[in-house]
């Protein structure tokens, strides 16, 4: 076991070249990451404090000369703490998977259990890629649910005491105008945002919702009039654009839960600096002390009895909306 022992040892298992590993292993994200809309914004703590200044315009009456002044409001501020989820995660290797493993065309043992280890780190990662997806899609719902699927870290309305938008799309009506619902969407973004601008309106949808949605005539004939139909031809899941809004069918479930609900549609501007963040938190442990967090630490220690190695890969993100207000979400009812 002194050859083992030995490899166990070595510096291919030391956090900072684990986690150098982890960081350089080709990402698979989702929908959203391939979007790139959440900003990296590490901290060096792992409570959040978000501030809301809520700065308010007002149409000042004229006062006859002499008269009081009209008073300004001094601006109100909100402070709000958020505990950013820890998110644990282990394997191990043991003698007996690295045990005769060699490089091919090498006498060596290192380089074949760094292909051991590094298969391992594939495969923590990719669930850690899923993971993060899915909080992602919370933030962008307004609701971050937990990687069990059931638990609410947060619902980003009731933190900043707001009501979320719904729009009824009314799609069973052949005579609704979907234009007018787009609108209203539009409108209620805009109103949110107040004098920030943004680029563009983008919606998630449900598989139902969109096929409702592309069935309903009022989007139906007008498509049929733009080029010759080209999108009643091809396939328009990846999104197509309908009064400036647009609209792409999400695909997402892992373990039986949706990323998005069948008949719902989530919308959100484009553009707007800053509006999706994802914070990461320093881990817990003490190289990390004193230092911004990163996406992902890889750690390991001996197993008793120099088994092996155990393997720690952690992440400690929060995704966020720092402008819920903008989230509209819609429901086809059947």
């Amino acid at each position: 076991m002194t050859l083992l022992a030995d490899v166990f040892n070595s510096n291919i298992f030391e956090s900072r070249t684990l986690t150098a590993a982890i960081e350089l292993l080709p990402a698979a994200p989702g929908r959203i990451g391939q979007m790139g809309l959440f900003q990296p914004a590490p901290v060096g703590t792992t409570t959040l404090v978000v501030e809301e200044r809520q700065g308010v315009l007002r149409l000042l009456p004229s006062k006859k000369r002499g008269a009081p002044a009209n008073l300004h409001d001094t601006e109100k501020r909100k402070a709000r703490a958020f505990v950013i989820p820890h998110i644990p995660y282990e394997d191990q290797v043991l003698a007996d998977d690295i045990l005769n493993v060699r490089q091919f065309g090498s006498n060596e043992l290192i380089p074949g259990v760094s292909t051991v280890v590094n298969d391992k780190l594939v495969s923590m990662k990719q669930d850690f890629e899923v993971t993060e997806e899915f909080l992602k899609i919370g933030a962008v719902k307004g609701i971050i649910i937990d990687g069990d699927g059931a638990t609410t870290l947060y619902n980003l309305f009731t933190e900043f005491e707001l009501e979320q938008t719904t729009v009824d799309f009314a799609m069973n009506d052949p005579e609704t105008s979907i234009r007018l619902k787009c609108l209203a969407v539009k409108r209620a973004i805009e109103s949110a945002l107040g004098a920030t601008p943004y680029a563009t309106v983008h919606c998630l949808c449900g598989q139902t919702f969109f096929e409702q949605l592309i069935s309903h005539p009022d989007v139906a004939a007008a498509y049929e009039r733009w080029n010759q139909g080209e999108m009643l031809r091809n396939d328009p899941r990846k999104g197509f654009a309908f009064a400036d809004i647009v609209f792409e069918e999400y695909v997402g479930n892992v373990s039986g839960t949706a990323f998005i609900g069948t008949n719902d549609a989530h919308f959100f501007p484009v553009g707007v600096p800053g509006l999706f963040k994802i914070h990461y938190a320093p881990g817990n442990f003490t190289e990390a002390v004193g230092t911004l967090g990163k996406r992902l630490y890889a750690l390991s220690e001996n197993l008793p009895l120099d088994a092996g190695r155990r393997l720690h890969v952690q992440s400690n993100p929060l995704p966020m909306c720092m402008r819920p207000g903008v989230l509209v979400k819609s429901t086809y009812v059947p």
